[in-house]
């Protein structure tokens, strides 16, 4: 049976709503068990007071004594802290043969260092890569990656993250030839900088990439493409402006419609669409972000992540172990050359 490691400390909201996502997660889906690491004693009381029934025989406790906090300096933290809950699941993922995939809410940073350093990079891949999957407006799905783990990159590392992207996509929704575009400044092939141009080009002659050409920030959740590639610095702005706007612009309508009675009878005769929207802008109904790359699967819910995002993210890391995507990225990874396509340095 495969296991999925839960850094049960990590996260705002840890670990009550960490241990009970887990729980939620193993009641709802078989064929897999949790490793919960953290503090034995506080994640033991949580599940002896939950209704675990049979389900207690699939979680394992590992314990420790140290937690990794977001002020603290990731490097140093992963470095020092070797019995954190974090640094600990991440060695289960290492060195486990049955452990395929880790989440954690806790700090990105502390994440995304400790798996490049403690789980180590698939060969072949330049950079890990950030990527959650967002909802569009045509019902589907669509990847950003790289969304903050990379804010520098070179030609090599987008066209690393098309492919794995591509991959992910595939694997999780099935979708045959994932639309792949480059999140750019227009649409036109000459528009972009000059990473972008050289990016261009090269996804241009990948075979088994579907490549669509550049796209715009404004058409992200368009549904007109199912992979949008970039840096992670633009990614992020991107990623963090489209969080702001559905804020503002939920927090405007609940305030138009205090304005008048007409306005509220509007809003009751739309509530189902009203709660229909809410809950697709809601990150805790997504689940988290895969950290695509490295030599397991890593996913990052939000910090502030509920029960309810905690379950669905180890049902999405369980999806992704048993497509085995990390031998889907690796085999698409060695059968491109690489080298003629762009500077690898």
């Amino acid at each position: 049976m495969l296991k999925i490691v839960l850094d049960a400390f990590g996260g705002d909201n840890a670990p009550e709503a960490t241990v009970r996502g887990g729980i939620a997660a193993l009641k709802e889906s078989d064929g897999f068990s949790l490793v919960l690491t953290g503090k034995a004693e506080t994640i033991n009381k949580i599940i002896d007071a939950a209704d675990c029934g049979d389900i207690r025989s699939r979680i394992e406790v590992a314990d420790c004594s140290e937690v990794i906090t977001n002020e603290e300096s990731p490097t140093v933290a992963i470095r020092k802290k070797a019995d954190s809950s974090l640094v600990v699941g991440l060695k289960y993922l290492k060195e486990d043969p049955d452990c395929k995939a880790f989440v954690s809410a806790g700090s990105t940073g502390a994440v995304l260092t400790g798996a490049t350093l403690k789980v180590g990079r698939i060969k072949g891949v330049s950079r890990p890569a950030l990527a959650p999957v967002l909802p569009t407006v045509s019902d589907g799905n669509v990847m950003l990656i790289d969304c903050g783990a990379n804010a520098d990159c070179k030609p090599i590392n987008l066209v690393h993250f098309a492919v794995m992207g591509s991959n992910y996509m595939n694997a999780m929704f099935g979708i045959e030839r994932p639309r792949v575009a480059i999140l750019s400044n227009g649409t036109e092939d000459h528009k972009g900088n000059m990473l972008t141009q050289e990016v261009f080009g090269a996804l241009k002659s990948v075979e088994g990439i579907n490549f669509v050409g550049n796209m715009e920030a404004r058409d992200v959740l368009s549904g007109k493409y199912d992979v949008i590639v970039s840096d992670g610095f633009s990614g992020n702005v991107c990623l963090k402006s489209m969080e702001g706007m559905s804020v503002s612009m939920m927090n405007l309508i609940m305030r138009g419609v205090k304005t008048s009675l007409r306005a509220k009878i509007g809003a009751w005769l739309l509530k189902p669409v009203l709660k229909g929207l809410m809950k697709k802008l809601d990150y805790n109904s997504n689940g988290g972000a895969v950290f695509l790359g490295v030599e397991g699967l890593i996913f990052k819910a939000h910090g502030a992540a509920t029960e309810k995002t905690v379950k669905k993210t180890l049902l999405q890391a369980k999806a992704a172990a048993e497509g085995d995507l990390v031998e889907r990225i690796r085999t698409s990874l060695a059968s491109v050359d690489f080298e003629n396509l762009v500077k690898a340095e």
